[in-house]
């Protein structure tokens, strides 16, 4: 029986068997695939197949790890990470500290992994259209799911309207500075987000 590995898409401590390492190490191939032929073709000139073939596997193995092209780039493997850190918060907090905590869980979550750490994906979404299309789509849905849990552990209604000027004013600074950076490992990042917390406490001084 293979012995069982830690995974760095999942929590801390948790293991993984040998058919998980071989999906991690196949996504993996596809994305390095995708990033070398981006780089040589371009994004728009490179085609699923030319990466499927690149990675050495199937056009049908292309498609159960990822929906389409722009999920190669736009997607990550954090998404059991995040839970289990939000799982860990503490309650009592208020909306302010909760917002600085969870920022400060996901950006050390982000910065830990190799993917979505790595500067050229986001030059490149940055650059391409399509993908930038593709990611604001993702941050709105990211958006969504911070106001229901806002809601929950505020104990407020997710359709609350003091909430949802909460979340969309801390949402729009906090990826407009996160977009504006191509290190997303930069620890003044993480800074800046935290100060823009604080002056949106203060009520935005000047």
């Amino acid at each position: 029986m293979a012995t069982p590995t830690t995974s760095p898409g999942c929590g801390p401590g948790r293991r993984v068997g040998l058919r998980e390492k071989n999906k991690i190490r196949t996504r993996k191939a596809i994305r390095d695939a995708a990033m070398k032929l981006f780089a040589e073709n371009g994004y728009t000139h490179t085609t699923v197949e030319q990466i499927a073939r690149e990675a050495e596997v199937s056009h049908t193995t292309f498609f159960r790890y990822f929906a389409s092209k722009e999920q190669v780039v736009i997607s990550d493997d954090l998404e059991e990470a995040r839970h289990d850190a939000i799982a860990a918060i503490p309650p009592g907090l208020g909306h302010f500290d909760l917002l600085r905590r969870l920022i400060g869980q996901m950006f050390r979550i982000g910065t830990a992994d190799e993917w979505v750490s790595n500067s050229a994906r986001m030059r490149l979404i940055q650059s391409e259209p399509t993908l930038r299309t593709a990611y604001q789509i993702e941050s709105d849905r990211a958006i969504s799911e911070a106001t229901d849990f806002f809601a929950d552990y505020l104990g407020v209604q997710s359709d609350d309207l003091r909430l949802r000027v909460f979340i969309a004013a801390a949402g729009g600074v906090m990826f407009h500075f996160a977009q504006s950076r191509d290190d997303p490992t930069d620890d003044d990042l993480l800074a800046t987000l935290l100060n823009a917390v604080d002056l949106l406490e203060q009520g935005l001084p000047l």
